[in-house]
């Protein structure tokens, strides 16, 4: 064989794993049809990451003065700030790049095809430098190739008037009015980055709350928030009918009332679909769930000898720092003797709009349907020196604490670098950590790790600063 392992897939499951194999001495090849990244780095978490902290300096500047410092007139160049971010991912691409050559990783762009379990076949893409077909063969293949924004039936992707979330990223034209469908992390990320710069924001969720899958007292507080800053939210609401003009679209919904929406533009951020497109050759047929995703064993194995996948294209959670998580499990199950890879259950949930949203573990529901013996714990922001310091003083820290053991079951947060906080907590629940050896543990003052040195306290029935 050409290789020991084969990786199709370039992004955050794709890179990750295949380094790590150099790493355990294994001879690799990366196959990825677009740039090294994948869909993270080049269309999602790393470009995303670069707009939000442009709306989080611009509106950081025009409250200057409540800090004493004199900033009128501030102006911003759309345009320019969508260039950063597409600059920031040029970069962070040709770092996985150089990780390639550093690491002796071969790096084909191209479209693959699995003919054989044991053979992948590399067609030029749009994006390839070779215009040359070639065939590589290796012991095991690792799938990696992720997921593809859903669509609306008769609503389809334009990148004018109908963006997903990877075509939003590349528009140099600011919208005056924009609907976003789906008040998911990106759908609520998208929509308090254009808020942030003057843009009339709609979004539409067919489910309760916005951030369904966070607890439901965060998402509230965050829906007060945007609303407050001149965002529409329709909640409980159906998108029955769609109309794409030319100056704009037309929707019209249902839910505690019925009306129609006009914009300039929607983004739809309905969630993902699997990835499989003309990646299966005739000869391999891979086992997939009711939605299509690809079923693995334990060891991240596919129904095929010597096929594994990873990340996104395995089904939820559809997270990044997920992905490269598996693709470490799978890799060192096949080339390191004695492992039992890990299959993911505990992980870290983030929103990077401002109030930031991070969550890792049981929400409240979801305790009080397991029937489980727990209480609950909050800290607000506004008690926290520093916050207050940082005039960051919105949000809050919440704890899920089990009552036998006052082990750490869930935690949440809402509020200034909350996606920065949760790494602790995550600690804390891996280690299955008490409320006793979390308030022992000395947090430095004055920082924003004290909230939840804070919220531990709330839990023994002792706070000291509320």
């Amino acid at each position: 064989m050409d290789y020991d392992l084969i990786v199709v897939g370039g992004g955050p499951a794709g890179y990750v794993g295949a380094i790590r194999a150099a790493q355990l001495g294994q001879k690799v090849a990366v196959v990825e049809k677009e740039r090294a990244g994948g869909t993270c780095l080049n269309w999602g978490c790393i470009p995303s990451k670069a707009l939000l902290k442009s709306a989080e300096l611009y509106h950081q500047m025009n409250e200057a003065e409540s800090f004493g410092l004199k900033a009128k007139g501030v102006e911003y160049d759309f345009a320019k700030i969508i260039d950063r971010s597409r600059g920031v991912s040029d970069r962070m691409a040709k770092g996985v790049e150089y990780l390639f050559k550093s690491k002796k990783v071969d790096y084909y762009v191209g479209s693959a095809k699995i003919t054989k379990p044991t053979e992948v076949h590399i067609t030029p893409s749009e994006f390839s430098k070779d215009d040359d077909a070639q065939t590589i063969t290796g012991d095991r293949i690792l799938l990696c190739t992720g997921c593809l924004p859903r669509e609306i039936p008769g609503l389809e992707t334009d990148g004018k008037r109908v963006h997903s979330s990877r075509t939003i990223l590349d528009t140099r034209d600011q919208v005056k009015k924009l609907v976003v469908i789906g008040a998911g992390a990106i759908g609520c990320e998208f929509a308090y980055f254009y808020n942030a710069f003057g843009t009339e924001v709609t979004i539409i969720e067919m489910l309760p709350q916005i951030l369904p899958v966070e607890d439901a007292e965060v998402s509230e507080h965050l829906k007060r928030t945007f609303s407050k800053s001149g965002i529409e939210i329709l909640t409980e609401t159906k998108v029955d009918k769609t109309e794409v003009t030319k100056s704009g679209v037309k929707l019209t919904v249902s839910g505690a009332e019925s009306k129609e929406i006009e914009a300039d533009a929607v983004l739809v951020a309905i969630g993902v679909r699997p990835n499989l497109e003309g990646v299966l050759g005739e000869g391999v047929s891979l086992a997939t769930d009711a939605r299509g995703y690809v079923e693995t064993d334990a060891n991240y194995m596919t129904n095929v000898q010597g096929i594994y996948a990873a990340g996104d294209i395995i089904g939820p959670p559809w997270l990044a720092h997920v992905a490269s998580h598996e693709a470490i499990e799978a890799v060192e199950g096949m080339f390191v003797d004695g492992k039992h890879p890990h299959k993911v259950d505990i992980f870290p949930g983030c929103t990077y709009c401002q109030p930031q949203v991070a969550s890792i573990g049981l929400t409240e529901k979801k305790a009080t349907e397991q029937g489980l013996d727990f209480k609950v714990a909050n800290f607000p922001y506004r008690a926290s020196g520093k916050a207050v310091a940082m005039g960051e003083s919105d949000g809050f820290v919440k704890l899920i604490i089990g009552n036998e053991h006052e082990e750490i079951l869930g935690a949440h947060i809402i509020g200034a670098e909350a996606t920065e906080l949760i790494a602790e907590l995550g600690l804390a629940i891996n280690t299955e950590c008490t409320l006793e050896e979390l308030t022992a543990t000395i947090h430095a003052h004055p920082t924003l790790a004290e909230l939840v040195h804070e919220a531990a306290l709330v839990g023994e029935g002792h706070p000291i600063h509320i």
